[in-house]
């Protein structure tokens, strides 16, 4: 009987979802562990080779976990809305709904067939309103929520309110915008309404804001900093600017510290936890004020080198920042302007990771320092961000290599502060190796006391005070696109106004076009039936808009990052349409026991996620702040891409082997016209795109070889492998198998097909321990001691490679118990049963087959995990070499507790040495127990 995986394959996938195999209990006597796996955009292009990764090793161990008893739940669902969708749409017209349902199904066939062991009765999608509906749901609680910083959490808007209605809010200690007024008590109650809701704004936990956004035209939409790269969109390659818009934004800045800290009590990789910290971005120091010569103006600076106050020689400020324009005189007019549309073409990730372009323009403008009164100029710079602190540096060139390249470039004084020091290659920012001097009252002191000092000066000047920082700025949560959650939102006299969560869902309506408007409206703008009726509760037809009872909905939408945030909670309880999820389910499952997925959304995804946790926390929602105790980042399955050579001006291909000193242009070739020599299908390439179809081939011999490069699996990059070709052809357990092989879960490793065929020829040679050409040869045969060692040290081995998740080892482990226990010829039930709940993990339809084959009912999916046993490891007796003269003649197995005396007897006693004695009495018989004997005769 032949082993044939697509028939095994099919069989048990079959078997797994009529049965609901893997379905999991919201209650349960077993202990409780929740695998999760960053659920996946369905893309048009399906699942490649690479994407499976971390679904693979999620699934080993949320299958070894069932083993050991535990009720798992390990749920997927898909993070439906996106920006591909909508590009389609806005190309065919066809709405993104049939384009995203189209996908899923492809990825569902897709992850099914690789035989994955999700609890499909818990699938979420982003894009369905039930699963929105409670997306829109936080929202609201956020907007009706500050964050109270005496107790150091979220609290309800109405508390607020309270406090605003019987003290003001002067001795109030909440987070709120920089530019909030002072008010007392008398002073709010005689606001009006309009004028009570906009203070309200500065505090709320999700608020509407003029804020300076990534614009990208093209697109029609904003852009968060991970969607541009190198100063383009991700998405398209299309030009990013920066310009101000009123948008939704949500204030994540007052967690920052939180953030921060809950970092130490989680099990996340250590180069994630740092990418979060830098970008939280905490730093010491103080807020500096700077009178404007000549206007009614201050500039605000935080610094952490207060110490270094009398080094300033010069003020940047970011391009963005809003005083600009005010204090500009009309002489630099024309500079400035011209350097701000600039500076508005270049992302701030670009603007940031350019540190050898030195560029600015000088205002004309100048402050006073606060202890010399002495004018200081002010210039702009984009090195100096509108989005971090307030967009504006006291720049000391002497003790900062940004500033002093700046001030070097320009021209601009750069007085030294630092005793014994020499600036005058470049700054000095050895800060605890600092001596003032040249600084009036705290010549002399180091860094620590002249710090102090200063804070202490500036606050007797009411001009600065001691501040902590965080780069972390608030996340804008508005997006000019259709496809994504509509905001539970409608305006009174421009004020934004709550719907009722009873309302919610609020879906999306039917547009025409999927573009924004020609007033520049978002595409929701195009919605005939988009306007807010307060008094049946509904959404009407625009044209009724009155703004007495028909009021105007919000015609943004919510970015991808919203659906993400909560979606492991939801998973716990998805069904339920009468609240996000019960308490009884959170409070058993808790929290996400193994979470796997990318480091790319390490300041994301992965943070905006910690930040919704952490709000529901703070309403009493969920049982911890932290809603994954351990996260691992899998590495990257990489393409082998191949290139053709395009000799310049020419519709001419070189082969690889005749390019050297030639002009030429590597093109990507598409990796299915290649065979495994690299030999190009020439005929197929020309057919493949219009322009290529009359281009001429110089080739070596008879053939055209193609260039090889190792880089990211990607469409674009034309080196995607399909998993339904290698499923076809080797089956889903070999993919399962060679993926864990290629290498460590964490690093980057190459695919390359041919390497699957081994892992293959393992699986057959697995099949053959249990089935020869007469059927099953497995029977009820006592195992031997050579069969119990081998079993025993793959359950040692398997059970620490899985809980340390070094897949690789274990597969190496698996092929090595093959060919021993084939080796040994072991048939016995005993040995081989145990073996199938080893590899069920990894291979999983094979085991069912074998296990089913065995005579055994049902899966073998929840049997209990072969336990270990070091006796059968321990050596009761060795296998001495018997040696005379120092030549070794032949071998006496002997127990490894017989004394020296014992041994030399029995060696003496044996044939063997009565012939290579030949009645010699031997001089001395040399034994070192447990290794060797040697007769010396």
């Amino acid at each position: 009987m032949k082993y044939n995986s697509n028939e095994i394959e099919a069989k048990w996938q079959k078997y797994w979802a009529e049965n609901q195999t893997f379905k999991a209990e919201n209650n349960s006597d077993k202990p409780k562990y929740y695998v999760l796996d960053m659920f996946p955009y369905p893309s048009g292009a399906g699942l490649h080779v690479g994407h499976p990764l971390g679904y693979i090793a999620s699934d080993i161990y949320a299958r070894y976990k069932r083993h050991k008893g535990f009720n798992v739940l390990h749920p997927q669902g898909y993070d439906s809305f996106g920006l591909p969708a909508e590009q389609y749409a806005i190309q065919t017209g066809q709405h993104p709904a049939i384009t995203t349902e189209a996908n899923i199904k492809t990825y569902r066939r897709q992850l099914d067939q690789i035989g994955f062991s999700f609890d499909w009765s818990r699938e979420v999608r982003t894009s369905n309103p039930k699963y929105y509906k409670w997306t829109q749901w936080i929202f609201i609680q956020l907007f009706n929520s500050w964050y109270n910083n005496d107790s150091d959490k979220a609290e309800d808007i109405t508390e607020l309110i309270k406090l605003f209605s019987s003290e003001g809010n002067e001795e109030v200690y909440a987070v709120c915008d920089d530019n909030t007024p002072s008010f007392t008590a008398e002073e709010w109650n005689g606001f009006s309404s309009e004028e009570q809701q906009q203070i309200l704004l500065n505090y709320r936990l999700t608020y509407l804001a003029e804020t300076e956004v990534n614009w990208c035209p093209a697109l029609g939409t904003v852009l968060a900093n991970d969607e541009i790269l190198n100063g383009v969109s991700e998405r398209g390659g299309h030009p990013v600017v920066r310009k101000k818009m009123t948008q939704w934004s949500m204030r994540i800045s007052a967690y920052a510290e939180r953030l921060l800290q809950g970092l130490e009590t989680i099990d996340w990789t250590d180069s994630l936890k740092e990418s979060q910290r830098n970008w939280i971005g905490k730093s010491v120091g103080a807020s500096v004020t700077f009178k404007v010569i000549g206007h009614d103006a201050v500039i605000d600076v935080f610094t952490t080198r207060p110490d270094t106050i009398f080094g300033v020689s010069f003020m940047t400020l970011a391009p963005e920042h809003e005083l600009v324009s005010t204090i500009t005189t009309p002489k630099h007019k024309a500079e400035v302007e011209a350097y701000i549309e600039a500076t508005a073409k270049r992302s701030e990730r670009d603007r940031m990771a350019d540190v050898k372009t030195i560029s600015g323009a000088f205002t004309g403008a100048y402050v006073k320092h606060p202890f010399t009164k002495e004018p200081i100029p002010i210039w702009i710079g984009d090195y100096v961000l509108a989005s971090y602190g307030t967009g504006a540096v006291m720049s000391v060139p002497c003790g900062d290599q940004r500033d002093y390249d700046f001030a070097k470039y320009f021209n601009i004084p750069i007085p030294n502060i630092f005793e014994s020091v020499d600036i005058s290659k470049e700054a000095f920012a050895d800060k605890d190796n600092t001596i003032i001097t040249n600084s009036d009252f705290i010549n002399g002191m180091n860094y620590k006391k002249a710090t102090k000092r200063v804070i202490y000066e500036l606050e007797q000047l009411g001009q600065g005070e001691g501040k902590t920082n965080y780069r972390l700025r608030d996340a804008v949560f508005s997006r000019q696109r259709y496809w994504g959650e509509p905001f539970p939102v409608y305006y009174v006299n421009g004020m934004p106004q709550m719907i009722d969560a009873k309302q919610l869902p609020i879906t999306l309506p039917e547009v025409e076009k999927y573009l924004p408007t020609q007033t520049g409206e978002p595409p929701l703008g195009n919605a005939k039936i988009w306007a807010w009726c307060t008094e049946t509760n509904k959404v009407v037809e625009n044209d009724k808009i009155d703004n007495e009872t028909v009021f105007p909905l919000e015609l943004n939408t919510m970015p991808g990052w919203a659906g993400s945030s909560q979606y492991f909670n939801r998973y716990m309880d998805p069904q339920n349409d009468e609240e996000i999820f019960s308490q009884e389910a959170i409070n058993y499952w808790q929290q996400v026991d193994l979470y796997i997925g990318g480091s790319e959304h390490a300041t994301g995804h992965l943070l905006y996620s910690r930040f919704w946790q952490k709000f529901m926390f703070d309403k009493g929602l969920v049982p911890f702040d932290e809603y994954a105790k351990k996260l691992i980042n899998q590495g990257m399955i990489l393409g082998t891409s191949a290139f053709v050579y395009r000799e310049e001006g020419e519709n001419k291909f070189l082969s690889k082997g005749i390019i050297e000193g030639k002009k030429v242009q590597p093109i990507h070739a598409d990796v299915s016209f290649v065979n495994a020599s690299d030999e190009l299908d020439i005929e197929a390439f020309k057919n493949w795109r219009p322009e290529f179809k009359d281009a001429e081939f110089v080739l070596e011999g008879d053939v055209y070889k193609v260039g090889r490069d190792v880089e990211k699996m990607s469409k674009s990059k034309y080196n995607v492998v399909n998993p339904d070709e290698i499923c076809h052809q080797y089956g889903a357990d070999s993919l399962r198998l060679y993926e864990m092989f290629l290498g460590p879960l964490e690093q980057y490793k190459p695919w390359n097909t041919a390497g699957i065929t081994g892992v293959h020829s393992f699986l057959k040679k697995l099949w053959k321990l249990y089935f020869d050409d007469n059927g099953l040869k497995v029977n009820d045969a006592e195992p031997t001691k050579d069969n119990l060692k081998t079993l025993h040290k793959t359950i040692k081995k398997v059970e620490e490679d899985i809980e340390n998740f070094s897949f690789n080892t274990s597969v190496s482990t698996f092929m090595i118990a093959t060919n021993e226990l084939t080796a040994q010829k072991c048939t016995s039930k005993d040995i081989l049963q145990p073996l199938m709940v080893l590899i069920s993990p990894y291979a999983p339809h094979i085991a069912e087959e074998l296990w089913s084959a065995l005579g055994n009912e049902g899966s073998i999916s929840t049997v209990d995990f072969p336990k270990f046993e070091a006796s059968h490891l321990v050596e009761s007796s060795k296998e001495y070499p018997i040696s005379f003269n120092g030549k070794m003649r032949f071998k006496l197995e002997l127990p490894l507790n017989m004394s020296k005396e014992d041994i030399e007897k029995a060696v003496l006693e044996h044939e063997k040495t009565k012939a290579q004695l030949q009645g010699r009495e031997p001089k001395k018989v040399i034994i070192v127990p447990g290794k060797i004997v040697n007769v010396v005769g």
